[in-house]
């Protein structure tokens, strides 16, 4: 093997790597949204984890090229009814959210 093919091999298994790594990271933000949502809105995630649903360059708001990815989760009013969330993460922000929002008290006006 010539000093040239080994370098591109260990480029190409950094490349991988540096992937795998960002798929990871945003696997782990998007579970923690998907929790805190959950939570927040006082409805049963179900499964405990998120699936990624998509992937697409996307240009950012910098002007530079990166990954969007989408993933879906799913949550629970009652244990026995299941709905689909979904989210949109660009550079680790939350670029879009679809699922449970906090239930709202409307106050009474008893004047």
């Amino acid at each position: 093997m010539s000093p040239l093919s080994a370098l591109l091999w260990l480029i190409a298994a950094a490349a991988a790597f540096a992937y795998w790594n960002a798929a990871r990271a945003a696997a782990e933000r998007a579970g923690a949204l998907g929790r805190n949502a959950c939570l927040a809105a006082g409805v049963i995630w179900l499964d405990q984890s998120v699936h990624a649903s998509g992937l697409r360059l996307r240009r950012g708001e910098d002007g530079w090229l990166g990954f969007e990815r989408s993933f879906r989760f799913e949550y629970s009013h009652d244990g026995i009814d299941r709905h689909v969330g979904r989210l949109v993460l660009r550079k680790g922000q939350l670029v879009s959210f679809v699922g449970p929002v906090a239930r709202a008290v409307t106050p009474l006006d008893l004047h």
